[in-house]
């Protein structure tokens, strides 16, 4: 999806909980490849389910094309268009 031409990308809601966080890693790395939020890769850091959620959704989102339900994740997920990338963490 493009908001005004604009890439987009798919995080974790920062009110989420503990478990639809981990619920939501869960469902997506069983969807797509989450290599990149294991330890020793560049998105492990910091150690936590927010950043590891919103990297494995973002995954997920831009895998299955894009569209405003693949990072609903049952109103968890929230489309944002700052590429929330950081250090030589790449978000897709």
């Amino acid at each position: 999806m493009k908001i005004n031409g604009q890439k987009t990308w798919c995080i974790a809601k920062p009110s989420s909980d503990q478990a639809t966080l981990l619920t939501n890693i869960n469902y997506a790395c069983s969807k797509v490849d989450c290599q990149i939020i294991q330890k020793g890769c560049p998105c492990f850091n910091p150690d936590n389910l927010i950043n590891h959620a919103s990297i494995a959704m973002n995954l997920y989102y831009q895998s299955m094309g894009r569209n405003v339900w693949n990072c609903d994740f049952k109103g968890s997920g929230l489309i944002v268009i700052s590429d929330p990338s950081y250090g030589n963490c790449l978000y897709a």
